[in-house]
């Protein structure tokens, strides 16, 4: 219950009703504040005590008009909102906030994968443009990863004393070890993007010799990618043992992750690498790419492949299917390593980050 005035606004413009990657972040960040400390701006109508309800057409299953109408709606009424209930800072989950009003923003920078591997759409500006304004103008950045507050600090020149890494963490409420036993198929977590590497996952899939493993895929679909990507499995001879989930709720989520063989996180770049996380907190053996964060995380818990290498991709598939002691090493090493990534623990650094910017 609030009971006082809040130090922060949490913008929480990017939840949504199926949220995937960015939108749990923000949930399970928000759900681990104080919350007389830290009040959610809630388009989800009032979800969690005490939060302010605000438009739920600035969600992201809205699509673009969605964006437009966030980007809209952040300009216009957080200072308002900011000024009504006596917060000193926003805190965003997203590097959006308001522009040329005064106000002091701490936002969370995930990374700049728009830059590294820029896309012709419609959000191309607000990438190169918005969001470095945002985040220069911002009284600190959060970072997820040390390769991401590297990042920001040499492509955009953001100062060095702005930036905070403060890692991820993972729900153990929805993510955990199930008694069930492993099924025959490797799992890809995440949108169809470039930058996932799917291609070459398929490509190297189909160098293996186990034919009665299956590539399950769950992560939204894009027209601009994934027919394509469909289509390389059936020029491959795949298709028929390729799976493509669009969405799956927390609960088929968790037991996807339990089922798996192993994880695949072939990016070629990734600010964080969140499936990681959440693979190795369900005890489920991880291949993953070494080029950005994923290493952070992973560290000696994951089968480290070259993501543009789809042999050794390859490679580490058959290696799982074989090695029983090699997975049974990964997960072993992966209880410990989860240690380091609580939500409670990140919570706590952001809290004291509010604390000293307000004194």
């Amino acid at each position: 219950m609030i009971t006082s005035v809040p130090l922060a606004l949490f913008n929480g413009t990017c939840l949504g009703t199926k949220p995937t990657g960015i939108g749990v972040v923000a949930r399970d960040l928000i759900d681990s504040l104080d919350p007389d400390l830290v009040q959610l701006l809630d388009p989800l109508g009032g979800s969690r005590l005490g939060s302010i309800p605000i438009p739920s057409n600035v969600m992201p299953e809205f699509g673009n008009r969605g964006h437009v109408r966030r980007l809209f709606w952040t300009q216009q009424r957080i200072p308002s909102l900011l000024k009504q209930t006596g917060a000193q800072l926003l805190l965003s989950p997203v590097p959006e906030a308001p522009l040329f009003r005064g106000v002091r923003s701490v936002v969370l920078a995930h990374d700049l994968l728009p830059l590294r591997h820029p896309q012709p759409t419609p959000l191309l500006a607000y990438h190169l443009t918005y969001v470095p304004l945002v985040l220069h103008r911002a009284v600190r950045v959060l970072c997820n990863s040390d390769a991401t507050a590297r990042e920001l600090h040499s492509r955009l020149g953001i100062p060095v004393k702005k930036l905070i890494t403060i890692p991820l963490g993972f729900n153990p409420k929805n993510l955990y070890p199930m008694e069930c036993s492993r099924e025959g198929y490797f799992l890809v977590l995440g949108r169809h993007d470039p930058h996932k590497n799917i291609a070459r996952v398929l490509y190297a899939f189909s160098l293996l010799k186990e034919t009665t493993i299956q590539l399950w895929f769950v992560g939204p679909e894009d027209r601009r990618y994934t027919p394509n990507l469909k289509r390389i499995a059936f020029e491959l001879g795949i298709s028929n043992r390729c799976k493509w989930i669009p969405w799956a709720t927390d609960q088929e989520r968790l037991e996807l992750l339990n089922r798996c063989q192993a994880l695949i996180i072939a990016s070629l770049w990734e600010g964080f690498g969140l499936p990681a996380l959440e693979a190795m907190a369900c005890n489920t053996p991880v291949i993953a790419s070494d080029s950005g964060a994923i290493p952070e995380v992973v560290a000696d818990a994951g089968l480290m492949i070259n993501p543009k290498d789809p042999v050794t991709i390859a490679d580490a598939m058959r290696q799982v299917i074989i090695d029983r002691a090699l997975t049974r090493n990964l997960v072993n090493n992966g209880k410990e390593r989860i240690k380091s990534f609580t939500w409670a623990k990140a919570a706590k650094k952001v809290e004291i980050v509010l604390k000293d910017i307000a004194r």
